[in-house]
């Protein structure tokens, strides 16, 4: 964080498009400020191209519709008229916004507005209101900083809730009373989370209990609004920060039960299973300080999810979760359906990641064989470094002699990877003998004898038994092909 003073405020919005704003709401005899993200992100050194602007008519006594209750359309349709073709305009005037981009910037004009809210809904009744009354309604006094933008008082700041000591201790805090602000607008449990998690920063105690008392209040936020905030928390840098955060306050046992499942260790003779919970959170961190992508990122925190389904007590083996990444992989249409996450290929590379993250570390364990490799190559395809990427941020173990033999043979089934697909070029292989050209030679029908035959011909090409060429293939089908004839006859 870097400290401003005036001068230096003034400096660092000294941008042609702020100049412009400043000149077109002294003509209309307009107040306007840049507030909310921008402002802190200034203080914070945070490249922000969103721009939030609240508008305020200096004689709210004049009853005239366009200069009172839409005085953010107003300046911004000024704004269009100089900058022609080069800006992009669009007005929402039942909401009294608009919107501006223009070279990068988007830009939103809004008159400065009081709210007040029902206990069922988390609509608003809006009324026209002042600056004061506008910095009231936000989330954060950390976004409740204002920077002046008229040619007179033109860099001022206006922070009424001292957002700028807040945001220098690194607390997160609402402006006014927490249980009536997030009660109003239920979303705001979720984006103090987030801006905790993305700022690292700390919660004033009294926010922070509020959400707890407030918690069920989310049920009536859309699964749309909830999913785009806990996007944001899987993209920080320290996800687990938000998780273990949303786990402590109650939020997280209704937006995800299943990864709530995860938490705690059963301990029976004497012998426990590791907390699931924060061995996921601790996978995510790792796919993160990889640089993993969001989905990625979904696959990390979605790669156990089947294990307390799965779990059972063996009196021999003690803890066990067999076949939980299967449980897992089935799991994940219901829970991107439910938290309206995009069922479409996004979807399907989480599912597969879940479904074949044990598979690298059950080929690490054992013996590196050539056949192994090949399956894995081939049911992973052109996503096979991103599963890669997720089994080794699996290795959370703290036996450090266990780690290390395992670090040594991943890496050589990374080698083994290599070396098997500039050999047999198995990823995304197609087969050099399709169903149509079976069908063809054989004389059959579409029907489980040419699923068959294709089977044998792909089992013996990963096995290495035959090359995925033309000759080899035909070869190979018709000496299987005779087989099963043979075995006709004699039943």
């Amino acid at each position: 964080m870097i400290l401003l003073n005036k001068e230096d405020l003034k400096t660092s919005i000294d941008k042609p498009v702020f100049h412009d704003i400043s000149q077109v709401a002294d003509s209309l005899g307009l107040d306007c400020y840049v507030i909310g993200g921008y402002v802190r992100d200034l203080f914070l050194e945070r490249e922000s191209n969103d721009i939030d602007v609240v508008v305020i008519n200096r004689h709210t006594e004049e009853k005239n519709l366009q200069n009172s209750s839409r005085p953010g359309i107003l300046i911004a349709e000024e704004l269009k008229k100089k900058y022609g073709k080069k800006a992009n305009l669009s007005v929402f005037r039942n909401f009294g916004t608009a919107q501006l981009k223009y070279k990068g910037m988007e830009i939103e004009f809004v008159g400065a507005r009081r709210e007040s809210y029902s206990h069922d809904s988390r609509k608003p009744i809006i009324e026209d209101g002042t600056l004061e009354d506008d910095q009231n309604r936000r989330d954060f006094t950390i976004n409740a900083m204002a920077l002046c933008l008229n040619g007179e008082r033109f860099g001022e700041l206006v922070d009424p809730f001292y957002g700028l000591y807040d945001l220098e201790d690194g607390i997160i805090r609402t402006p006014l009373d927490p249980d009536i602000t997030f009660s109003d607008d239920p979303l705001r449990m979720m984006r103090c989370i987030r801006f905790a998690t993305q700022l690292n920063f700390t919660y004033e105690d009294e926010t922070f209990d509020a959400i707890t008392r407030n918690k069920k209040r989310i049920k009536i936020i859309s699964g749309e609004r909830i999913i785009e905030e806990l996007n944001k928390i899987i993209l920080s840098s320290y996800p687990s920060k938000g998780f273990i955060d949303l786990e402590r306050c109650g939020l997280l046992e209704i937006i995800f039960p299943e990864l709530y499942a995860l938490q705690g260790v059963e301990v029976r003779n004497g012998r426990a299973h590791k907390d699931n919970f924060y061995h996921t959170l601790e996978v995510l961190d790792n796919v993160a300080s990889n640089g993993g992508g969001l989905w990625l990122r979904w696959a990390a925190l979605l790669h156990d999810i089947g294990k307390p389904r799965s779990k059972r007590w063996d009196n021999s083996q003690g803890w066990t979760f067999h076949n939980h990444n299967m449980i897992g992989m089935k799991m994940i249409p219901s829970i991107f359906k439910r938290m309206k996450l995009p069922l479409d290929q996004k979807m399907k590379y989480v599912a597969k990641l879940v479904e074949l993250h044990m598979r690298p570390i059950a080929i690490a364990d054992d013996e590196v064989t050539d056949s192994a490799v090949r399956r894995l190559l081939f049911e992973a395809g052109d996503d096979i470094d991103d599963l890669m990427l997720l089994c080794n941020a699996d290795v959370t173990s703290k036996n450090e002699v266990r780690k290390k033999m395992f670090r040594h043979n991943f890496e050589l089934v990374r080698q083994k990877l290599i070396d098997i697909e500039e050999k047999d070029r198995i990823r995304n292989m197609k087969f050099a003998v399709d169903g149509d050209e079976i069908m063809s030679v054989f004389n059959l029908q579409p029907g489980k004898e040419v699923g068959l035959l294709k089977n044998k011909m792909k089992e013996a090409i990963l096995d290495g038994v035959i090359r995925n060429e033309h000759d080899d293939c035909l070869a190979f089908l018709q000496e299987e092909w005779k087989k099963l004839n043979e075995s006709k006859s004699d039943n």
